[in-house]
């Protein structure tokens, strides 16, 4: 049995579109694009979820966590960092990592919240 995703005729809501067209934040939703796409990245989620465990960790513990050498790891943190999703502070010769805000928590815990929720389809 195959369902039809489309609509059988051309019609929409004008109204409804205008005013959803007129309130998009584009810069807004480009920087979440960004953001979603870094976290698209099954290492860097697991090392996103990793800093919701932790409020820090040093890279070295990250690659163990993740199974990476360090070098993979930091290549991660780099993207995690440019995109806001993470914050680091030197100590001497070693690197910490911590989620940036606590956005970055609440969409590790909602997406997995999700994903792990019995899926009834209709």
């Amino acid at each position: 049995m195959s369902h039809k995703v489309m609509c059988e005729i051309y019609c929409y809501d004008e109204k409804k579109v205008q005013h959803i067209r007129s309130s998009l934040n584009l810069q807004g939703l480009e920087r979440t694009a960004k953001l979603f796409k870094a976290l698209s990245g099954e290492n860097r989620t697991k090392i996103a979820y990793a800093l919701c465990q932790a409020d820090e960790l040093c890279v070295c513990d990250l690659a163990n966590i993740i199974e990476a050498s360090v070098a993979t790891t930091s290549h991660h943190l780099r993207i995690l960092h440019r995109e806001g999703v993470v914050k680091y502070r030197k100590e001497g010769k070693l690197a910490f990592y911590s989620l940036d805000d606590d956005h970055v928590r609440q969409l590790i815990v909602t997406g997995l919240h999700h994903a792990t929720e019995e899926r009834h389809h209709g």
